[in-house]
């Protein structure tokens, strides 16, 4: 069924709008299933009946998160919209709304007690998450050009949204990432004397710069160990590390640390933010530093730190002799 005409077009079409592969894989998931559940009829046929009862279905029968639910409904509008070219409207059901939760937090004891079990990458990559203010996906993704050791600062290309930014590297890094730098150098140095070397990228710069991928700046900071065919353009290239790699080193970190908050890689993140806010930087700065479209997902971390104020001093608490 993967390889049905239909599925195909539904494919080409993704990639058209250039969305990642991630999201690819997800949505023609979504679409899959929601032809299945139909009893395989063509979605042509189908409209808004057929999407509230998959909807329905997904909400209690399989008790999924507000997340996933809406990951579904956002999958089957685009195959509707940019597929089959119809609008769907007066659909009786509508964005679930997530619980806001308050993020888990770690204080920089706990911080140093996982990055003490961590070893090589590994250790390098939460370093970057806490002392950048990474998402996971941006550590992995770092390329060397993307690295400026001099001015230190990281270039997050393409971020959340599709968005750049520039953040902050830490001095105390350096060293880190200069041993870290010199390893990228030496697997790609390996790659170039068997022929190959090409690193992993959106199909459309492939296409459009070719052999240019070879150069060293267009490499990641942390390698796969293996070499891969890429999912689209179908050359032999090396990508980053995977998620799950780093995912499973961080469990025995925290494991080993006896720390019982529930810690993803997303916790050093807000970690960084915290802490940014509770030594008084701006609030605007740390929105700008993190790529918050919104101020007030920034403001969140106003209220873990039980400041509204962000670190503002009063002009009294200045005074001298005060």
């Amino acid at each position: 069924m993967s390889q049905s005409p239909f599925l195909q077009s539904v494919r080409t079409e993704i990639r058209t709008k250039q969305y990642s592969y991630r999201t690819e894989k997800t949505y023609l998931y979504w679409v899959r299933q929601f032809i299945l559940f139909n009893d395989k009829k063509h979605p042509e046929v189908m409209g808004n009946r057929e999407i509230e009862r998959f909807l329905n279905h997904l909400a209690v029968n399989r008790g999924v998160s507000p997340a996933t639910q809406n990951q579904a409904l956002c999958a089957i509008i685009f195959l509707y919209k940019n597929v089959l070219k119809r609008e769907i409207e007066n659909l009786h059901y509508k964005m679930s709304k997530t619980p806001r939760r308050m993020p888990t937090v770690l204080n920089p004891e706990e911080v140093a007690s996982i990055l003490g079990r961590m070893k090589a990458e590994y250790w390098l990559i939460t370093a970057l998450l806490y002392g950048c203010g990474l998402r996971i996906s941006e550590a992995l993704s770092l390329r060397i050009k993307d690295i400026d050791l001099k001015s230190r600062s990281l270039l997050v290309f393409n971020g959340k949204g599709r968005k750049d930014r520039y953040t902050l590297l830490p001095d105390n890094l350096r060293e880190n990432m200069e041993r870290q730098i010199a390893y990228s150098r030496d697997i790609h140095a390996s790659d170039l004397a068997e022929g190959l070397g090409l690193t992993s990228v959106p199909a459309s710069l492939h296409k459009k710069y070719g052999p240019v991928m070879k150069d060293f700046g267009w490499q990641y900071l942390f390698p796969s160990s293996t070499r891969c065919v890429h999912p689209i353009a179908g050359y032999v290239c090396r990508h980053h590390l995977h998620h799950s790699t780093y995912a499973r080193q961080l469990r025995q970190a925290v494991k080993g640390s006896g720390i019982t908050k529930r810690v993803t890689a997303h916790t050093f993140r807000h970690a960084f933010a915290t802490e940014l806010l509770r030594s008084g930087s701006d609030i605007r700065t740390v929105q700008e530093i993190l790529g918050h479209s919104d101020i007030r997902t920034t403001e969140i971390y106003t209220h873990i730190i039980g400041d509204r104020r962000a670190g503002t001093v009063s002009p009294f608490d200045r005074l001298p002799g005060s």
